[in-house]
């Protein structure tokens, strides 16, 4: 299904054969909603016809919508500061990365795992 957008703490889906919609609440997604980008095709989890959660591909490219500003020469030290997503949410990225920046974030750990060129 395809993820269309957020209205409240519900999150609509669509699925892309019948175009039937469908909304799974911000419970239900849990950590997923925070890597949910609007138009990502992901597949939902459903139990006796309702739907449960969603599987999300394991890796997802985001933008930086806002953080520290980078700190050019600080690559060895290994400090990390917040940056908040496109989507959302939030990660730990390295000094040096800078607002704007396109990023790989690993979905099952929610982690930085590189800038995307």
């Amino acid at each position: 299904m395809q993820y269309l957008y957020a209205e409240g703490s519900e999150y609509h889906f669509m699925d892309n054969n019948t175009y039937e919609q469908l909304f799974i609440t911000a419970e239900q997604l849990g950590a997923a909603k925070d890597f949910l980008k609007e138009n990502m095709v992901v597949r939902i989890l459903f139990f006796q016809g309702k739907p449960l959660g969603v599987d999300l591909p394991l890796f997802v490219e985001l933008k930086i919508v806002e953080t520290d500003p980078g700190i050019r020469g600080d690559t060895a030290t290994g400090g990390t500061k917040i940056a908040k997503l496109e989507s959302g949410g939030t990660v730990k990225v390295p000094l040096y990365i800078e607002e704007g920046t396109v990023i790989k974030v690993d979905t099952r750990t929610g982690t930085y795992v590189e800038r995307v060129k």
